[in-house]
């Protein structure tokens, strides 16, 4: 029997007309860092799931036997040994398959997502056949999604809401840039096509947790060690393009004690570096060999704000940053947009598509 999984629960106002006959519209985004799904209210609002993908085991001090933890509880409880099981995007192997369905079920359980209803997933754009069978059959094995089970790229879903409350990301031609925890990937889209689709792991918001982590080793000649989780803590609460301001915290002494001391430099440091180097990936290549693929695309795309999404598309001020340094290395103006939730805005999106499917069906 699956333990209960902690989750951070958010209801988003909103105007859904909710049909008993009807098959629930349910988004599902298995994050490689988050897992965030989304469903209606009895009141037609947004009921948001989110929790950390991952879970950690251990052994029962009575019985001996393996138990588990999944989610938030298992990253606060065991950051020693917790497991999560698509650091890469993806599920690798049958392993961490069979984890990442044991650990999505658990959430469904939980959370008492219902049999019945239409998913759309949110799913990576990533060029790794494996990775992406084993995904399916995660998805194919779960117990929701009996009428409907669609996926679509994460960064069309997470377009969506950037451009309103309807679907009107579907009917236009635009450039999204998808700036994930394990990949940063580009694409175009043309009436909900993608078109010349752009992945790399060189740039990613688990390596700016890694190099915080050093940072503020450096920064603290070497009398503070955190971990990346730490690291990534730091980040999304401090991280600011606009209004960084330098912070305190207090580590406790190996023998006894505390220690305190402030961060000024590594967090902003770490992020400033992130960003001019998707920036520079995202024109050197993306946009030169979309530029080279389909010009007219190229052409009408950048006439449209270019739409930000994903973990690292929450911190403040990074959209106008991009904006700012993209259309330095263009030389042109450029505008660049985001949902005003960037954390759920992927599977706002495909929530939204599984309404609209649900009514189709």
């Amino acid at each position: 029997m699956s333990s209960h999984v902690d989750a951070e629960i958010e209801e988003l106002s909103a105007d859904i007309e909710v049909d008993d006959d009807e098959p629930v519209p349910v988004g599902v985004k298995p994050g490689s860092t988050r897992t965030v799904i989304v469903l209606p209210t009895e009141d037609g609002d947004l009921k948001t799931i989110r929790t950390l993908t991952c879970l950690a085991r251990y052994e029962d001090a009575l019985t001996g036997e393996e138990q588990f933890l999944y989610g938030n509880e298992a990253a606060r409880e065991y950051p020693d040994r917790v497991e999560f099981m698509l650091r890469s995007g993806l599920p690798e192997d049958e392993d961490r398959a069979e984890l990442t369905e044991q650990f999505f079920e658990a959430v469904i359980d939980s959370y008492d997502i219902p049999e019945e209803s239409a998913v759309v997933y949110a799913i990576p754009t990533i060029d790794n056949p494996a990775g992406l069978d084993n995904l399916s059959e995660v998805i194919e094995n779960s117990s929701i999604g009996a009428a409907l089970i669609e996926s679509y790229p994460e960064s069309l879903c997470g377009s969506i809401p950037a451009f309103g409350d309807d679907l009107q990301a579907i009917e236009e031609i635009f450039i999204a840039v998808n700036m994930g925890s394990t990949n940063l990937e580009a694409s175009a889209y043309r009436r909900g096509e993608q078109i010349s689709p752009f992945t790399t792991g060189a740039v990613t918001g688990n390596e700016v947790d890694r190099i915080i982590a050093n940072y503020v080793e450096e920064e603290t000649q070497g009398r503070v060690n955190v971990d990346v989780t730490q690291a990534r803590e730091y980040k999304e609460n401090h991280a600011d393009f606009d209004s960084f301001e330098p912070f305190t915290d207090i580590i406790q002494q190996p023998g006894g004690g505390s220690h305190e001391f402030t961060i000024e430099r590594s967090v902003m440091d770490a992020t400033n570096e992130y960003l001019d180097e998707a920036v520079e990936k995202f024109s050197n290549t993306f946009l030169s060999q979309l530029a080279n693929d389909h010009m007219k695309i190229y052409q009408l795309a950048l006439d449209q704000p270019i739409v930000l999404t994903g973990g690292m598309a929450c911190v403040p001020g990074i959209v106008d940053a991009f904006e700012e340094r993209l259309g330095e290395e263009l030389g042109r103006d450029v505008e660049a947009i985001t949902a005003d939730r960037a954390d759920l805005a992927a599977t706002v999106g495909a929530q939204r598509i599984a309404a609209r499917l649900a009514e189709i069906e």
